[in-house]
């Protein structure tokens, strides 16, 4: 893999991110894709721009019905294998029976265990043998994600590439994106969820709320990350 960070002009669309990074990476590169609108949209758009992009989920036995209805109409629309990814269920098992269903209410630190075991772990194992891996996130999208880059080096992940094509993109962009090209939309979203994790941890925001303000409502802002996006 290429060492050097790949420059992309501050004009460059989603398909000139994907293909600068998927092309410097030299190596297999895969979306991690949770479902969200922004997800569908990359996978759309590598199609259209005929991108080779593996894709990847992880289920942490606890998304919501509509997640897995998205998941399903991708594979059917465009003839997509997804390899999904879960938690050592031994792991979970020992949480679960140690301290509850909802440990990760209790602290942060409680809550991080749980990220971790649902999340992290399994992202770890699905990104071993990847040059680069893909993501959805949006500069937008919270106080969290506001120093984004196109291409990153995901030093915490053995150095590869970290490609996010949709970094400039703004909620509206993306809504009129899914409309014209009539992409799947997790039916949740209508209802409020502007941002769809786990579904306990996971509640339709109020108006003026940014779009993760529905992830662990009850922590502040700054701590609204699962591990999987550390910086």
């Amino acid at each position: 893999m290429n060492n050097t960070i790949p420059e992309t002009p501050h004009n460059a669309t989603p398909a000139d991110i994907l293909r600068t990074g998927v092309e410097s990476a030299a190596g297999p590169v895969s979306l991690a894709c949770s479902f969200s609108l922004e997800d569908v949209a990359i996978i759309d758009i590598a199609h259209q721009a005929e991108i080779k992009l593996g894709v990847f989920a992880i289920d942490t036995g606890r998304l919501h019905e509509e997640t897995y209805e998205v998941a399903e109409a991708l594979s059917e629309r465009y003839r997509l294998k997804i390899d999904w990814y879960f938690p050592r269920h031994e792991a979970v098992e020992q949480l679960e029976r140690e301290k509850g269903l909802f440990s990760f209410r209790e602290s942060l630190e409680n809550r991080h265990e749980c990220c971790h075991i649902r999340k992290v772990e399994p992202l770890s194992r699905a990104l071993d043998g990847l040059k680069g891996w893909v993501t959805g996130m949006r500069r937008e999208q919270s106080v969290t994600r506001n120093e984004l880059q196109a291409i990153e080096r995901d030093d915490l992940n053995g150095g590869i590439f970290k490609i996010n094509p949709l970094i400039d993109w703004s909620e509206e962009t993306l809504l009129a994106y899914t409309i014209e090209r009539r992409l799947p939309k997790n039916r949740l979203f209508d209802l409020g969820y502007r941002s769809i994790g786990c579904a306990p941890c996971t509640r339709a925001v109020k108006p003026g709320e940014d779009a993760r303000a529905g992830r662990w409502w009850w922590e502040n802002p700054e701590h609204k990350e699962c591990g999987l996006h550390r910086r």
